[in-house]
């Protein structure tokens, strides 16, 4: 059944008495629904703490290797990655993320078009972050296992730039099927205030969207100061 044909749980109630299929009360699909976002908001917390425990694992090795310095390999010569591109991709990282609040709160206001600009300088702004971070591979003055430091940036690259790249696709996908269904729910009040489920789904997935990009700027910030500055 499409999101088209039931627009709510009352619609759904009546395509059940004239047709015959059991789609359940207004009340079971309203739980229904409840639960659904219930387990996006839940969800997207899960994959936050996933993400948390494996840059927590980078952080204990740096911590650790730092300490004990076994034969002052830690760090020899104070080398460090290029700074001015680490702050860059800090900078469009948290950029990204402070553009996706802004949008959400653009959203929950009726302004669709402010979100949806909003949403492709978030993805444009991301792959800049992504983009700088695989560069910068290349642009190391040292080689992976040439010291501890040095193994435990690679390690942290690799990672930041998968989940950048992955933040910038949930971001994607979300601006792209606005642009597909947006027309869908303009006589019901329009996706911001529409009561169908699938606009509150909708609605859910950008604030869980909202809520991982608020993470990847917090470890970004994190894992600058210890890359970059101490």
């Amino acid at each position: 059944m499409s999101d088209q044909t039931i627009s709510g749980p009352e619609q759904a109630a009546k395509l059940e008495m004239s047709s015959g299929q059991t789609f359940g009360t207004p009340e079971e699909l309203e739980y229904e629904l409840r639960a659904q976002e219930g387990s996006t908001w839940t969800g997207v917390r899960l994959l936050i703490g996933i993400a948390v425990f494996a840059f927590a694992s980078l952080a204990f090795a740096y911590f650790y290797l730092r300490s004990g310095n076994n034969d002052a390999l830690w760090r020899p010569l104070r080398v460090t990655a290029p700074t001015g591109t680490g702050a860059a991709i800090m900078a469009f990282t948290v950029a990204a993320a402070g553009l996706v609040i802004l949008g959400v709160r653009r959203f929950r206001r009726g302004d669709v078009l402010d979100w949806q600009v909003a949403g492709w300088t978030t993805v444009l702004f991301g792959l800049i972050a992504g983009g700088l971070q695989i560069w910068q591979l290349t642009q190391l003055p040292f080689s992976p296992g040439s010291s501890g430091y040095a193994s435990c940036f690679i390690a942290w690259a690799a990672l930041n730039t998968s989940m950048l790249l992955g933040s910038v696709y949930w971001s994607e996908t979300l601006v792209a099927r606005m642009m597909r269904v947006r027309k869908d729910f303009a006589e019901d009040g329009g996706i911001t205030a529409s009561s169908s489920p699938s606009a509150r789904l909708f609605r859910a997935n950008i604030d869980a969207c909202q809520v991982f990009w608020c993470a990847v700027a917090v470890i970004a910030v994190f894992f600058w100061v210890l890359y970059y500055v101490i």
